[in-house]
């Protein structure tokens, strides 16, 4: 889980010179970016809290749709010459609430306002991880544990019958904010169960502070990692399932954070991922 880095402060009084640049945010480390560590590192962590805690979790039926981009209606072609047949969406989802397409083209495109933000670690801010890389990932997160759990920490992303990670990144335009979108596609029970668990770390452990709600998206759950009064940095962090997709946000800036903008971000993502027939 998130542990929030200790940036110096700025000397107080300190006067920039007029053509001063802003010092970009300190980047969270692998350590302390708990919703950006992946799937991979989630898996070791899911061994030891499985353990522990035991919890089963029910999954329901999960509606999902299509591209809420209209279909264009396909021209009236001339007398005599067939109309080419309509060409599929390149992504979207299945009634069974397995997506299709590129995860790059199912993540949020770059947001008014925003440009591709710093690197997530090896996966760069703008990458699709496929199963190797991210059971690659899985091996160097767990190489100092003992074989045993090195073995249940692969197992576990076996069954999870893993398809691949995508991960997009943002910086405000005033530089001040930078976010962290992940897109994790594998079984959905799994997809279901680590939501959950991760909404109930975040919300009912008493370890983080409560987050904002997500509107039209009460399957969402934000939250913030502890902070000392006067930190300089802040950080959010947002998890939801959508059918086979765990979406997870990771958000760290300047305090105070503009968490209404930040879960913005956030909302938009789920609404490019909305499921049929849901309110958004």
């Amino acid at each position: 889980m998130s542990d929030l880095e200790n940036p110096t402060v700025p000397v107080p009084d300190a006067v920039p010179a007029p053509d001063a640049v802003p010092e970009p945010i300190p980047e969270p480390t692998p350590a302390s970016a708990r919703g950006r560590r992946g799937l991979a590192l989630r898996v070791a962590a899911a061994v030891v809290a499985a353990a522990l805690a035991g919890v089963g979790i029910g999954v329901g039926i999960i509606k999902v749709t299509y591209d809420d981009a209209p279909q264009a209606a396909a021209a009236a072609a001339p007398q005599g010459v067939a109309a080419a047949p309509a060409q599929p969406h390149p992504y979207g989802a299945q009634a069974n609430g397995t997506h299709f397409g590129s995860l790059l083209d199912l993540l949020l495109p770059v947001p008014a306002g925003y440009k591709l933000g710093p690197d997530d670690g090896a996966a760069g801010n703008d990458a699709e991880l496929t199963p190797d890389q991210v059971a690659a990932a899985l091996d160097d997160s767990v190489k100092d544990l003992p074989k045993t759990e090195r073995d249940k920490a692969k197992g576990v992303l076996q069954g999870m019958k893993v398809k691949g990670e995508g991960v997009r990144t943002f910086r405000s335009s005033t530089g001040d904010m930078a976010l962290y979108l992940r897109l994790s596609q594998f079984n959905q029970k799994s997809v279901e169960a680590e939501s959950a668990f991760e909404g109930a770390l975040g919300s009912e452990t008493g370890l983080f502070r409560l987050g904002p709600e997500v509107p039209g998206h009460p399957e969402a759950h934000c939250f913030l990692p502890p902070a000392e009064p006067g930190d300089p940095i802040d950080e959010l962090d947002c998890t939801a399932a959508v059918g086979d997709l765990l979406v997870e946000l990771h958000v760290a800036g300047v305090a105070p954070l503009p968490k209404a903008e930040a879960v913005s971000v956030f909302r938009q993502q789920l609404d490019r991922l909305a499921l049929p027939g849901a309110t958004v």
